[in-house]
Parts: C-alpha cells; sequence; structure tokens
C-alpha cells in the first residue's frame, strides 16, 4: 500500500526502546494462531457488532495482529496505524469518524481499503508495564462508543493481559526472575530471525556459576540460592536492556546481544563487576564464573541450538584455562 502524502503518522513513545524491548521479550510477534486470544476477539467483534477486532502489537515498524477478525491482514505498517497512537495513554483512543478527524483523514487505510470510520483502541501492557498495542474495534461505518462499552472494552483488554502474563510466567525463571530456557528459546530465535532480515550481527554468551556445587554443600541451599541471585542481578545490571539474559539450569547462563561491539569489554565488565563484589559485599561466598562466547552470522545458516553449542564449548576452554 502505498503511503505517500500521509502526513500524520504517529509519534514515537518517550519510552520506545525499553517498550520494544519488553515486547521482544515476550515472544509474541509472529507466532501462531492462539484460541486464548482469538476467544477474545471472537467476543469483542460480537459483542460490539463491528465488522473488525484485533489484537495489535505495535513494533519498531509495524503493527502485528496477535488475534484478528474479520479481516486477512497479517500486519500493517506502523506509520498508518492507529494503534500507534493509542500508545501515548492509559485511555481508549475512540474515533468516531475517521473521515473527518484531522489525524486520519488522509489515512490510506481511511481513504482506499478497509476505509475505517469508527475505531476504538483500548491499550494493553506486558507485565513490565509498557503499552504493547491495543485490543481494538474497527468499523466501516462511524458511530460513537458509549460509556458501558468503553467499560467493557477495557474489561476484555484486561482478559488480553492476564493472559500475556500467564504466558510470560510459564517463560521465567522463579529464583532469579530471568528467562528461563524456554523464555531464552523463545525470545532468541526471534531476535536471530530479525538479525538475518536485517543484516544484524549478534553474540552469545555463555557463563558458568563456577563453585555452585561447593556452596551448597558447605553453605547450604539457601546460600546457593542467594549466589545464584546475586550473579542473576549482575548479569542485568551490566547489560542493556534488550540484551536476552536467561538462566538455562542450574549453574548455567546466557545472554544474547546484538550488535557489532566486540564481546572482549562485556566479559571484562562481568570480571569486574564480580571482582568488586567479592570485595565489597557482606555474603559468605565468593562469586566466580568461566565464560565463553560466540559470535552470530547473519549470512550463515548456524542454529540457535548450534550457536549455544559453540559458547559453551568456548565456555568450557575458558574454566580449563582457569
Amino acid at each position: 500500500m502505498d503511503i505517500v502524502g500521509v502526513i500524520h503518522s504517529p509519534d514515537t513513545p518517550a519510552d520506545e526502546r525499553s517498550r520494544v524491548s519488553e515486547l521482544l521479550s515476550l515472544a509474541l510477534l509472529d507466532t501462531d494462531r492462539d484460541e486464548r486470544f482469538d476467544r477474545v476477539t471472537r467476543l469483542a467483534r460480537r459483542m460490539f457488532d463491528v465488522d473488525v477486532a484485533l489484537v495489535t502489537l505495535v513494533d519498531s515498524d509495524r503493527q502485528w495482529f496477535l488475534s484478528k477478525q474479520g479481516t486477512d491482514v497479517d500486519e500493517t505498517s506502523r506509520e498508518v496505524s492507529f494503534c500507534g497512537h493509542a500508545l501515548h495513554s492509559d485511555e481508549i483512543l475512540h474515533v468516531a469518524n475517521a473521515a473527518t478527524d484531522e489525524r486520519f483523514f488522509d489515512n490510506p487505510l481511511v481513504t482506499d481499503n478497509p476505509a475505517i470510520r469508527f475505531y476504538a483502541g483500548q491499550p494493553i501492557h506486558g507485565p513490565g508495564g509498557a503499552r504493547l498495542g491495543t485490543l481494538c474495534l474497527i468499523d466501516t461505518e462511524p458511530r460513537e462508543l458509549s460509556p458501558i462499552e468503553a467499560e467493557s472494552l477495557r474489561d476484555l483488554a484486561g482478559v488480553v493481559e492476564n493472559e500475556i502474563a500467564i504466558e510470560r510466567a510459564g517463560s521465567l525463571d522463579k529464583l532469579t526472575g530471568l528467562a528461563n530456557r524456554r523464555g531464552f528459546e523463545l525470545v532468541a530465535q526471534k531476535v536471530l530471525d530479525v538479525c538475518r532480515r536485517t543484516g544484524r550481527q549478534a553474540t552469545l554468551l555463555f557463563a558458568d556459576l563456577d563453585g555452585l556445587k561447593t556452596i551448597n554443600d558447605t553453605l547450604g541451599h539457601a546460600a546457593g540460592d542467594d549466589a545464584l541471585r546475586e550473579f542473576s542481578t549482575i548479569l542485568e545490571e551490566i547489560h542493556r536492556a534488550s540484551d536476552v539474559v536467561a538462566r538455562l539450569s542450574g549453574d548455567e547462563f546466557a545472554v544474547l546481544l546484538t550488535g557489532s561491539e566486540a564481546p572482549e569489554p562485556t566479559v571484562d565488565k562481568l570480571r569486574a563487576a564480580l571482582e568488586d563484589f567479592n570485595a565489597t559485599a557482606v555474603a559468605p561466598f565468593r562469586l566466580a564464573a568461566s565464560v565463553g562466547v560466540a559470535q552470530f552470522d547473519p549470512q550463515g545458516d548456524e542454529s540457535l541450538d548450534e550457536l549455544v553449542a559453540r559458547a559453551d564449548a568456548d565456555m568450557y576452554r575458558d574454566k580449563r584455562v582457569v
């Protein structure tokens, strides 16, 4: 669809970087149809008697439909999206007649198919509070949204938020709050897919918390759990919000970084943070880690499992050197 001439594309939210980071961390983009969300959009379409009901996720340059009723389209450009405008408030964005609204009258989704007139979008939030997209209603006839309808739309959006939170909980390590192996694999695969499409480089760090068995055996498992939590906190603090940090199992951790920066400064930063902890923290244990590195080639065909295996092997080489 030609979008030349559109002059009212949505502004970028102030929290855009952290918002997109949370969206990516949920690994919901480009997933298969999910009955939990389809149930909500079917109900919304019937309840409000509209042509289209959607759960949208607004990515950095597009809006993708997590659930859709009444359309065969999977996504649209963010530049022409109504939902992009809804990200600036927690309130419903209500457009009674887009053809006479100064923000949308020249939008190709209004002037051409699907000829939107009515739109109502309630922002949906991720577990971290970021506005991810909307539960929205679309119709080709102008109409108002009554207060009772608005309350119902907010309630249904809450159902979507609850389902996302439940999905997120299944991808988290309960002890550390980091992504677990399932969560890491879901998110990391999406990130690598994006890297392949855009030619962007990535690096995987594989870290083993050394001496965890000794801590457990000599100080007890409560102290071992404390050591895992402290190490997890350090990993989160030294990495960017856009990096994927996970506890894969036991004493094994992984961090997926995107960008062309050399990995050595990050490894050095981790070692420095561990030295600082050991010098200043009041704890009955010391923290140490062996770290392996594997760089991802966006032009290659290496799988995520192969990338992890390479970083794991490099970690064991580091452990032998130490």
